[in-house]
């Protein structure tokens, strides 16, 4: 009636009915009689079902059904239901995943933080501005949480150590290695210039292009 979408879990009760196909069936008797998908999809099965008994409430709406591997037990499955059918199985999986955080915060909240034990008015703008500064708590733990604990929050010196890798190329490193070998070939065979000019254009020569125009850098210094 407010038009408003939902995605939830489906209980696998049999109590529980969606007209499928043109039957009235339960989640488990949909997932049994549909063929799964195998691989490494994210999920074992989608279909579009109605919700809601004619008979009864005179209304059906349109939902998706989406089964998933249940990551405790690989072996069983749980049932999603979204009733925005514009999005694919995958944003639907993305979406519900995120309900584990909004469990924890409103734990969180309740448990530490006096959601519901700080204030027993009841003004509802008593009520809204309590449950934003006990939002804020939260969000000021979380911030600082952040910067004590995860490695992105470094700044500066996280960028200093990116550009400090990026700095040694493959261009320079092939340089490196190619004057290193001249320098021996120098010490140990002692030939004269001519020799060593000779010896470095055939060894070019036998290089692909690429390598070339990497060295040459360092074959001109």
């Amino acid at each position: 009636q407010r038009g408003l979408n939902v995605i939830a879990m489906v209980k696998k009760s049999s109590k529980i009915t969606y007209e499928f196909e043109g039957k009235r069936m339960n989640v488990k008797q949909i997932f049994n009689a549909c063929k799964k998908r195998r691989g490494r999809s994210r999920y074992l099965l989608s279909v579009p079902v109605k919700v809601g008994d004619p008979a009864k409430d005179g209304a059906q709406i349109d939902a998706r059904i989406v089964c998933v591997r249940n990551r405790s037990n690989l072996k069983d499955w749980i049932a999603l239901i979204c009733t925005d059918m514009t999005i694919d199985e995958n944003e639907i999986i993305r979406i519900y995943g995120k309900r584990w955080d909004i469990e924890v915060f409103f734990k969180t909240c309740k448990s530490f933080l006096k959601l519901g034990t700080e204030y027993h008015g009841l003004s509802y703008d008593a009520l809204t501005a309590h449950t934003a500064f006990v939002f804020l708590r939260y969000m000021f733990m979380s911030v600082e949480k952040r910067d004590d604990e995860d490695d992105r929050t470094i700044g500066e010196l996280f960028y200093c150590m990116v550009d400090e890798l990026a700095d040694i190329t493959f261009n320079h490193s092939l340089q490196i290695l190619v004057e290193a070998m001249f320098e021996s070939v120098k010490e140990i065979f002692q030939p004269t210039e001519e020799q060593m000019e000779r010896f470095t254009n055939a060894f070019i020569s036998r290089l692909p292009k690429y390598m070339q125009e990497a060295i040459s850098p360092s074959l001109a210094a």
